[in-house]
């Protein structure tokens, strides 16, 4: 009966080895550690691990007023790109002519 243990075994060790080779038992260490420490255990402890692992990514919330801030940037580089151009064309009016673009005198 032994005899048939030892695979899982070594299958279980080598497995262990392998989460603490790419760093996934530490970075649970340290998930699990936060949690433990958090002074208000949070309703969902599932959702906290999911957060402080990274697996659920960044909040909608924060995608979504991250886009509307892109937006509004946008926005704002297209009006400033057009204050611009219209700024030259009133600057090229003021300008004086170059020597090359004045009638010879002689």
């Amino acid at each position: 009966m032994s005899t048939s243990y030892k695979p899982a075994d070594s299958n279980r060790e080598e497995f262990r080895k392998y989460l603490e080779k790419a760093g996934v038992l530490d970075a649970l260490t340290k998930v699990l550690v936060g949690l433990y420490e958090e002074p208000e255990k949070p309703n969902n402890a599932l959702e906290f691990l999911k957060q402080h692992l990274g697996a659920s990514g960044p909040e909608t919330a924060d995608v979504d007023a991250l886009k509307g801030e892109v937006s509004e940037l946008q926005e704002k580089i297209e009006e400033l790109q057009e204050e611009n151009s219209d700024l030259k064309n009133k600057l090229q009016q003021y300008e004086p002519i170059t020597t090359t673009e004045q009638s010879p005198e002689n």
